[in-house]
């Protein structure tokens, strides 16, 4: 199914914004009320947004007031920028983004500035804190950039090589990162830029920083920087990030973890060559390992990423599996967390593509947490979890499962939100069918003997829309053309059960193989005459040339032949041949039957054929049936079943039985279980199923019984 791969929903990992929630350190002067929000005027803002520009352009300096009132007046600008997204352009047009961008480097020294520097990194973080803020909005990313902020960041990020650490030095540095990321994210020219301007070798250094936080941070960062730029995944891969990125994943520490497989995860994705390294450097075990994390997050990248590893070959599939990935993976069907499923559903449905993986995942307890996906109405989900069931079909061992758990009903019934899963349910229902035969077929009909009830329905309703019409007959009725306790009997006592949905697959399910038999047993044709059958042509109807008996018909004379007649039917050879008195009458009187009624039945006699019209036709069933003219009798119950209706049904197969009109109540009951549904909702249809059981019973009894005979003829 290498086509499907192109129409399934295939997760697609994102470039993460920083979300920069922290706020600011509790040593930190507290933001005046005039800086709040709430209710504030726009005049008030655009002043309070311009008074703190001015201070930034004017405290450029080591002056330990000037420092400070950077400091306060960048805190300031994050506060607002935090607070309320829509003053982000406010501070934007003010002035803040060259401001803040001047105050990511340190200013120059001059002579009488004290050897101490105040604050020091502490404005530069306040600064590259309130420009990744900005960059949320995307339409500030460029702006932000080509002022040059890009350099100044790439240069705090380098800071990490001085030999004194502190917790100002661990934020200057997170803060740069997380500027970078939001800068970067879904932009890529940023992410060209950040790579010219050098800055992708110290986040890959800061991956083996001492402080966590900066450490998660640098892979944030690294994490936005590869998602869909090829040459930034080869250069990160070049620094040497996979064995560090690798040992990350076993971290305890969750937002490191989360991370760490976030990045490898943007690495390998559409780059075969990377991913076989990151396997090769081992990645797999603590990839797999993830998957029993606390921290959801990292559960969704593991099995996301355990899906792209499965891609890669057949003995990659088979090696996630041996190492234990297929109950965590099983178990995270059953959260509560959406994509948490979805993305489980992903990976089994790529392992689930190697035959030795298919009934291992099924054994592992996988497929009903699957189907019972389908139910879902987050189209991605309910299509993962069809392309995995897609490949669990194809190992006959997992044919009979399915059917236990009512699998196939559950690919029947439900209703699917895309056209590429009805095609996938499709074809997983092609697949089951096409694998009902030798030992599948063999074990299917020992659980239809020994399993519980619902069980042996479930593989009645299964193998009446799977098997072949050579096994119909073993399967439905036994060897001696009698039902008794096969699948018949099954499908029968679903239709006479009093639950609805019972009623309604049992009706399907008996419609389905009704349409199977009767593709070689198609509707009886009339039963040839023991006497040659001789048509004298349409000259000779109602003609008196050569007429040697006459009609008398509502008082008026239809002309006939004897010998056209004897060889029509048993009625007349009887009138004929046998001791009645119209055996040698010139005339004879004809009761009951309308003239253009008798004239069509004598139209037929003498041409073998005859049109007939809804309006006449039952009338003419009548006198077919009289006069035994089998032939006629089948035209009229193909006419009348044409008009067959909801409103009629019952009427119709009343007239079927009062004129033993076989092919009529077969058309009867082939309407009755075909619109089932609509017949079970309408009064007093129901007594009409209960009452045509029993002709139900004999109808499928006789069908499956010739289409054997026929299929063994056709072989012969």
């Amino acid at each position: 199914m290498e086509q499907q791969r192109g129409s399934r929903s295939f997760p697609e990992r994102k470039g993460q914004k920083r979300k920069l929630e922290e706020g600011p350190p509790a040593e930190d002067p507290q933001i005046s009320p005039s800086t709040t929000t709430d209710a504030a005027p726009h005049a008030a803002l655009l002043s309070e947004v311009a008074a703190q520009v001015s201070v930034l352009n004017s405290a450029f300096s080591w002056k330990e007031s000037d420092r400070a009132a950077a400091k306060r007046a960048a805190q300031v600008l994050s506060e607002l920028a935090k607070n309320a997204d829509d003053l982000v352009s406010v501070i934007v047009d003010g002035g803040a983004v060259p401001a803040l961008t001047t105050h990511l480097q340190p200013p120059p020294y001059c002579e009488g500035d004290l050897a101490q520097k105040p604050f020091e990194h502490e404005v530069e973080k306040g600064s590259a804190f309130a420009l990744g803020l900005l960059a949320i909005k995307p339409e500030y990313q460029n702006l932000i950039v080509d002022k040059g902020a890009l350099p100044h960041l790439v240069d705090l990020l380098k800071r990490s090589k001085d030999s004194s650490t502190s917790r100002a030095l661990n934020s200057v540095i997170r803060r740069a990162a997380d500027a970078i990321t939001n800068l970067a994210h879904e932009n890529s020219s940023i992410k060209t830029r950040v790579r010219l301007e050098g800055g992708i070798p110290p986040l890959v250094e800061l991956l083996e920083y001492s402080d966590s936080k900066v450490q998660r941070a640098a892979a944030g960062a690294l994490r936005t920087l590869a998602f869909k730029n090829d040459d930034n995944k080869n250069l990160i891969v070049e620094c040497n990030a996979l064995p560090t990125l690798i040992l990350m994943l076993g971290s305890e520490d969750a937002a490191i973890h989360y991370e760490a497989v976030g990045v490898i995860g943007n690495l390998v994705h559409s780059s075969p060559n990377i991913k076989k390294e990151v396997i090769s450097s081992g990645a797999l075990q603590p990839v797999i390992g993830l998957l029993s994390s606390c921290c959801p997050e990292s559960q969704r990248e593991a099995a996301l990423l355990l899906g792209q590893f499965a891609s890669t070959d057949s003995d990659c599939k088979v090696h996630i599996v041996q190492r234990g990935a297929v109950r965590p993976l099983i178990e995270m069907l059953q959260s509560a967390d959406v994509q948490l499923k979805e993305m489980s559903a992903f990976a089994l449905g790529r392992l689930a593509q190697d035959s030795h993986n298919q009934a291992g995942i099924a054994h592992s307890g996988g497929l009903e947490p699957l189907l019972k996906l389908l139910s879902s109405r987050n189209g991605s989900l309910q299509h993962n979890a069809a392309f995995a069931l897609y490949g669990l079909a194809d190992n006959e061992d997992n044919v009979s499962g399915f059917i236990r758990v009512g699998g196939v009903q559950k690919l029947q019934d439900e209703e699917f939100i895309v056209q590429a899963t009805k095609d996938c349910v499709s074809k997983t229902l092609k697949r089951l069918e096409e694998k009902i035969h030798g030992r599948v077929l063999r074990h299917l009909l020992y659980q239809m003997r020994i399993s519980e009830k619902s069980i042996q329905r479930r593989v009645a309703l299964a193998l009446a829309h799977f098997c072949s019409p050579e096994d119909q007959r073993t399967v439905f009725i036994d060897e001696n053309g009698i039902c008794l306790l096969t699948g018949l009997e099954l499908l029968l006592g679903l239709l006479g059960s009093t639950n609805t949905k019972q009623q309604l697959d049992g009706a399907a399910a008996l419609y389905r193989l009704a349409n199977k038999s009767m593709a070689l047993s198609p509707v009886d044709a009339a039963p040839p005459s023991p006497t040659q059958r001789v048509y004298l042509g349409e000259q000779y109807v109602n003609s008196a040339t050569l007429s040697d008996v006459t009609f008398l018909v509502e008082g008026r004379r239809f002309y006939a032949h004897r010998i056209c007649l004897l060889a029509s039917s048993d009625a007349f050879r009887a009138m004929f041949d046998g001791g009645y008195r119209e055996k040698d009458a010139r005339d004879i009187e004809i009761p009951n039957i309308k003239w253009e009624v008798f004239e069509l039945m004598m139209r037929f006699i003498y041409t073998g054929s005859v049109d007939i019209t809804i309006e006449i036709s039952q009338d003419l069933l009548r006198a077919a049936d009289q006069y035994l003219l089998e032939g006629l009798k089948r035209l009229c119950e193909y006419t009348i079943a044409q008009d067959i209706t909801l409103e009629n049904i019952g009427s119709m197969y009343d007239l079927s039985e009062a004129f033993h009109a076989m092919s009529l109540r077969q058309a009867c009951i082939l309407f009755i279980l075909e619109h089932f549904e609509k017949l079970s909702s309408m009064h007093g249809q129901n007594e009409l199923v209960q009452r045509t059981i029993p002709e139900i019973r004999e109808y499928f009894c006789r069908a499956l019984t010739k289409s054997t005979t026929n299929l063994q003829s056709l072989r012969l």
